[in-house]
C-alpha cells in the first residue's frame, strides 16, 4: 500500500480570462521512505501540486476540481480544515523556497520551532525550547544552544533555509515536501543541504517529494522522477531508467542542459543545448493537443490534433507522447 496515492488529480486557478487547470489529470504513487523528484521550468505545476496535497491552495482563487488525494488510507480532498491542520507540520512537512519570507521577521528561530512542537506534540514551552535547539544542532548549525534565540535576519540564507529543515522535520513527518529547498544559494550550501536531506531521510525514515528545476539534482536526490509540464505529468519513471532512456523530448531537453550527467564518454561541451520557446501561458493549460509540440522537433499534425495517449514501457515508466516509442 502506498504511503501517499494520487489519481486524476485537477487543479484549477481562476483568472481575470476564466479559469484555468493548472494541474491536469496527474497519478502518482509514494511508497515510505521514498523519494521522488518533480522537475520542469518554472510554471509547470510543481508548486501547485505541493500547495494542493498541503491544502495550501489560494482562498478564492485555487481548488481542486477533480481526482483524489489518499495519504495513508485518508482522503484529503474531502477533509475539514481542521484535520488539514492537524496534519500538516506534524504527519506532512514542506520546506518552502524562499525562508527569508517564509520565517516570521518579528520571532526567534528557537521561538518558530518551539511553536510547531508546542501545537503537534503538545510539549510545555522549556520542553519545546530545548528541542528546538537540539533540531538546530541536527541542522548543524554551529552553536545552536545561542543560535536559537537569533532572528531571522541574524542569519546567513543557508542558514535559515537549514532552520526551515528543521521546523518540517520537528515531529518527524511521514512526508516531507522540499520545493526548491537550495534557491538563491551557492553551490556549496547546495551541496550541504542535499547532504543533510539524505541523512535526515536515513535517519528519520521520511518520504520525500522534491520539486526542482535541476534534473542535476534530480539524478543526486531521487528515487523516481516526475517531468512536469504545462500541468501534465510528460514523464515519470526510476532516475536512471529517465536519464538513460528518455521518453519524452521535453525530458531530453531538460537533460541536455545538464552537462554533468551527460555521458562522459562525450565531448559535454559539444552535447548541451537549449529547449527553445517557453510554457504556454496558462490560457493555454488544459487544451485538447500536446502542449509541448510548439517546441518539439518531433511534431507532427497528430500531435496538435489530440492529446497524447499514456504509454507504458515495463512496470514503471511512463511517458505522454505520441513518438514515445521512437524515442
Amino acid at each position: 500500500m502506498s504511503l501517499l496515492s494520487v489519481r486524476n488529480l485537477r487543479i484549477e486557478l481562476s483568472t481575470r480570462a476564466g479559469v484555468a487547470p493548472v494541474i491536469d489529470d496527474l497519478s502518482f504513487d509514494l511508497a515510505a521512505g521514498e523519494a521522488i523528484s518533480f522537475v520542469g521550468e518554472s510554471g509547470c505545476g510543481k508548486s501547485m501540486t505541493a500547495l494542493g496535497l498541503m491544502g495550501l491552495l489560494p482562498q478564492g482563487i485555487g481548488r481542486i476540481a477533480g481526482g483524489s488525494i489518499t495519504f495513508d488510507g485518508e482522503e484529503l480532498t474531502t477533509a475539514s480544515e481542521a484535520r488539514l491542520r492537524a496534519l500538516r507540520g506534524n504527519d506532512i512537512s514542506m520546506i518552502f523556497q524562499e525562508p527569508m519570507t517564509s520565517l516570521n521577521p518579528v520571532y526567534t528561530v528557537g521561538e518558530q520551532i518551539a511553536e510547531v512542537l508546542r501545537e503537534h506534540q503538545n510539549l510545555s514551552r522549556r520542553a519545546a525550547w530545548a528541542m528546538a535547539a537540539e533540531l538546530l544542532d541536527a541542522v548543524r548549525i554551529p552553536n545552536a544552544s545561542r543560535r536559537v534565540s537569533d532572528y531571522p535576519f541574524q542569519m546567513s540564507g543557508g542558514q535559515r533555509q537549514r532552520v526551515m529543515i528543521a521546523m518540517a522535520l520537528a515531529c518527524k513527518p511521514k512526508i516531507l515536501i522540499a520545493d526548491e529547498p537550495t534557491t538563491a544559494l551557492d553551490v556549496t550550501v547546495q551541496a550541504q543541504i542535499f547532504d543533510l536531506l539524505r541523512d535526515l531521510r536515513r535517519d528519520i525514515g521520511s518520504s520525500i517529494i522534491l520539486i526542482t528545476h535541476d534534473m542535476g539534482a534530480v539524478a543526486e536526490m531521487a528515487d523516481r522522477v516526475i517531468v512536469m509540464y504545462a500541468g501534465r505529468k510528460a514523464e515519470l519513471g526510476p532516475v536512471d531508467t529517465i536519464i538513460e532512456r528518455p521518453r519524452h523530448p521535453y525530458t531530453k531537453g531538460l537533460i541536455s542542459c545538464v552537462p554533468h550527467i551527460l555521458s562522459p564518454l562525450t565531448d559535454a561541451r559539444a552535447d548541451l543545448t537549449e529547449v527553445p520557446g517557453i510554457v504556454p501561458p496558462l490560457g493555454a493549460f488544459g487544451a485538447d493537443a500536446c502542449l509541448f509540440a510548439s517546441r518539439c522537433a518531433h511534431v507532427t499534425d497528430q500531435c496538435t490534433a489530440a492529446r497524447p495517449k499514456l504509454q507504458i514501457f515495463g512496470s514503471q515508466h511512463e511517458a505522454e507522447c505520441w513518438h514515445a516509442e521512437e524515442l
